[in-house]
């Protein structure tokens, strides 16, 4: 039985996957106006389902010692990362060569004696000559570094075969036939080099410090990051797309503080799924709180219905009248923010008057956390908060002195015995259950997600 293939080394380089600014801004504000909760999973699943929706942070580890553990190098002229600098100028010479350099074909001598073969890339096609002409090993190298510097130079070798077709043997006689020059371009004074080795020589001298830097952070969009010509930095990716799209912590984690920065609030449905939405669940009691007839037939229609949703609530408080249609549910987008769900804009005018009434008492109350709206649509009003037994009072811890000690002289002025107070304090008031705190904005990592998150789309907002 053959043994399994050693896993790939990745680089020492922290790589962290944010959500898009601007999908997550019109996310919220679709939250804003909806009203909806939705799990903060859901959304994570969501923006991970297309590179276009989030970024890629590359970031630099610094060993104990505060040395860099791998070097990262960003190449200005098309945002590529690499992990030496040398694959970084190997890379522009390859693909931005007209930038820098001119060829020029010259006539020479061809070369001399009777050639039968000659060795040839099997994987490019480029003829390199017979194994014994003294450019032979200079071509291959650099052919390898060029193009194929991701494999060992000993495989790639190993796909290099003897060519005896007199067709190949006289177009590489003809090729030799001619010398190349190279006239170097953007240089305050023309300049000619005569192989490719003076040209390597000149551009690490005159331009690889304006177009590769070394940095310690960089910044790609998710579309770039599965295009990396570094395959060890894009299979660093590819790893951390995986571990985020079994488990999306990381990425929830994100889109909370990005949430919170735009006033949305977090709560825990079954102290187990971090939802996220307009408010936290606030309890109404309506025997102390003074409220219309349409908010008490609302909660109350509510609480006796647990699968009530925004029609059916309309129509079985208004029977009589037509409820209006709600809009066309629209197409998944190309943004995450058309396929979180919620219901019918709530700042359409409805037709009917009554109708119009119970909308706005329902819109006041999901807004005041009294009526939670969920991304399925169903309904519930927010419960009390339990009970919780107090705390015992701490007994008095009293100083008595002992029976061995001397009575107090005369003059002497009697003190009080010692005693510590207790009190209870706001930290110590009962909490609602569903309410977490505000600092609390990432789910805890017992948290599990949902096995196959599923939200309804919603037409896009007017005007955003």
């Amino acid at each position: 039985m053959r043994p399994a293939p050693a896993p790939e080394r990745l680089p020492e380089i922290d790589v962290m996957l944010v959500p898009e600014g601007k999908g997550v801004e019109a996310i919220a504000r679709q939250i804003r106006l909806s009203g909806r909760a939705y799990p903060l999973f859901d959304i994570g699943f969501l923006v991970l389902k297309k590179p276009e929706r989030y970024t890629v942070i590359f970031k630099v580890i610094k060993k104990a010692d505060g040395q860099v553990a791998q070097p990262l190098f960003l190449c200005s002229l098309d945002q590529t990362l690499w992990l030496a600098e040398q694959e970084a100028m190997d890379h522009i010479l390859h693909r931005h060569f007209a930038m820098f350099y001119q060829e020029e074909r010259i006539p020479t001598e061809g070369p001399k004696g009777k050639f039968t073969f000659v060795a040839q890339c099997g994987m490019s096609g480029i003829i390199l000559g017979p194994p014994n002409f003294h450019d032979y090993q200079n071509k291959l190298h650099r052919l390898h570094a060029e193009r194929f510097a991701h494999l060992p130079f000993e495989v790639y070798k190993s796909r290099v075969r003897i060519v005896s077709d007199e067709a190949v043997v006289k177009k590489w006689i003809e090729d030799q036939s001619f010398a190349t020059e190279y006239l170097c371009l953007n240089v305050p004074e023309p300049k000619k080099l005569s192989n490719r080795e003076e040209v390597e020589r000149h551009f690490l001298e005159t331009h690889l410090p304006n177009v590769i830097q070394s940095v310690t952070t960089a910044t790609i969009s998710g579309p770039a990051s599965r295009m990396l010509p570094c395959r060890p930095l894009q299979a660093l990716v590819r790893h951390a797309f995986d571990e985020q799209h079994r488990f999306p912590l990381k990425v929830v984690t994100t889109l909370s503080q990005q949430f919170a920065s735009h006033g949305l609030q977090f709560f825990k449905v079954n102290k187990t799924l971090t939802h996220v939405s307009v408010a936290r669940p606030r309890f109404l009691d309506l025997n102390t709180t003074s409220v219309s007839e349409n908010v008490k037939r609302i909660m109350g229609y509510i609480d006796a219905n647990p699968k009530a949703n925004r029609k059916k609530l309309v129509e079985t408080l208004v029977p009589a009248q037509a409820v209006p249609a709600p809009a066309p549910e629209s197409a998944v987008a190309a943004t995450p923010a058309s396929e979180v769900g919620a219901a019918p804009a709530i700042n359409e005018p409805p037709q009917n008057p009554e109708v119009a009434a119970i909308i706005s008492d329902l819109h006041w109350l999901i807004h005041e956390g009294h009526v939670i709206e969920f991304a399925n649509g169903i309904l519930e009003t927010a419960k009390a908060p339990a009970l919780r037994p107090p705390k015992p009072p701490k007994p008095e811890v009293k100083s008595t002195r002992a029976e061995n000690d001397p009575a107090p002289t005369s003059g002497e002025e009697t003190k009080a015995p010692d005693t510590v107070e207790t009190a209870t304090t706001a930290a110590e008031e009962t909490k609602p259950d569903a309410e977490i705190p505000a600092a609390a904005l990432s789910p805890t990592p017992t948290e599990t997600p949902p096995e196959s998150p599923s939200m309804d789309p919603i037409p896009p907002v007017a005007g955003a």
